[in-house]
């Protein structure tokens, strides 16, 4: 019964979202839908931390449980110039800036964060659109990176910038982005994955390094991360709306 619920939501929100792209504009760019959609995403993220707890973990599963081929979701390759001369190299140059409201800016290369104390663990992802896979990922805890870069008082979000265009980029299209709040940020599932299944990650899965949030659906799990910014708000940034797909519709909260 669980699975059964758990994929209605799923497809209802993928079908909810698919009807906001593709002729709804302008119902959902009304002020009283905005703040109805506003105060049920709120709600959900509530409930889910009041019932679940904050840091509550999510499912993890056995070896055998492991998918033969993980699906990949978005972006396959970025196919820039500049990310096609980082994978050439094998990704040594790879660098993650990590700034904004923050004491101490960081810059990380793939041996740093190998470095640091990994995390593994076997979950599954929940795709908006409507299927799942199961995978082992190996990674770096966010919640040590942004302990090392020291958040100020006021920092209430994570951005992560990423190297995939969704588009054109000479032509102004916009590159992938992200945000969680500091509560999902350093929850101790949340990494920034470097593996997949016992080997070095795959360009379609995310190549070099990709967040992994297991309590959010797939998209909110940014992949080739090049940058992570603390912020107190989204007012400035792109649409204002904390993540790609969330300018053009989606739910900022994507809790499972």
């Amino acid at each position: 019964m669980a699975d059964s619920r758990r994929g209605f939501l799923l497809r209802a929100a993928a079908g909810s979202g698919a009807l906001m792209l593709s002729g709804c504009t302008s119902l959902s760019q009304q002020s009283w839908v905005v703040n109805i959609l506003d105060e049920v995403e709120n709600l959900t993220r509530r409930a889910q931390r009041l019932f679940a707890g904050s840091h509550a973990l999510a499912p993890e599963f056995a070896k055998a449980d492991i998918a033969p081929n993980f699906r990949a979701n978005g972006t396959l390759n970025p196919a820039t110039a500049d990310y096609a001369a980082h994978a050439a190299n094998g990704f040594a140059d790879w660098r993650i800036a990590v700034g904004g409201l923050v004491e101490r800016p960081l810059s990380l290369s793939m041996a740093d964060l190998h470095a640091m104390p990994a995390r593994t663990q076997i979950t599954r992802h929940d795709c908006v659109e409507g299927w799942s896979c199961i995978g082992e990922w190996t990674g770096t805890p966010l919640a040590l990176v942004l302990a090392a870069a020291r958040p100020k008082p006021q920092a209430r979000y994570v951005m992560f910038f990423c190297a995939d265009p969704m588009g054109d980029p000479s032509a102004g299209a916009p590159f992938y982005y992200e945000s969680l709040d500091l509560l999902e940020a350093t929850h101790p599932q949340t990494i920034l994955a470097y593996a997949l299944n016992g080997a070095a990650l795959p360009v379609e899965n995310g190549a070099p390094v990709r967040l992994r949030a297991e309590r959010q659906l797939g998209y909110k799990m940014a992949k080739y991360v090049q940058r992570i910014a603390l912020v107190e708000n989204f007012n400035q940034i792109n649409g204002g709306k904390g993540g790609y797909w969330e300018d053009l519709g989606y739910n900022w909260y994507a809790g499972i």
